[in-house]
């Protein structure tokens, strides 16, 4: 029942994210002029994704999960300069020195 109700709320969140005002909220906060919002595909494995980190946490003690967190968010903080902390961030409270970090050019 919970994993039924966690993927009723990712889903909502999906249809959400790609409405008018949330592409247009990324486009003002973020370095994102040219997001046009996620595709069925990207929405999909965002679903997929959330089922698999239901399923782990159900698995893993509190600190695993919270462990795995850290590291997926440290990995794709550093690879692509993106994450959900960030996305949350620039979403509600945009900070210049995150957008300005977001759009230098990795070396």
């Amino acid at each position: 029942m919970r994993l039924a109700f966690s993927m009723a709320v990712e889903a909502c969140w999906e249809i959400v994210e790609n409405t008018d005002t949330i592409i247009n909220r990324y486009r003002e906060a973020t370095i994102s002029f040219d997001y046009f919002g996620d595709s069925i595909l990207n929405s999909a494995s965002d679903m997929v994704a959330m089922a698999v980190g239901f399923y782990l946490a159900s698995k893993l003690p509190i600190w695993g999960s919270i462990l795995l967190f850290i590291a997926a968010e440290a990995f794709v903080m550093y690879m692509i300069r993106d994450g959900l902390l960030l996305n949350i961030i620039m979403l509600l409270y945009p900070l210049e020195v995150i957008r300005e970090w977001q759009g230098a050019i990795s070396k």
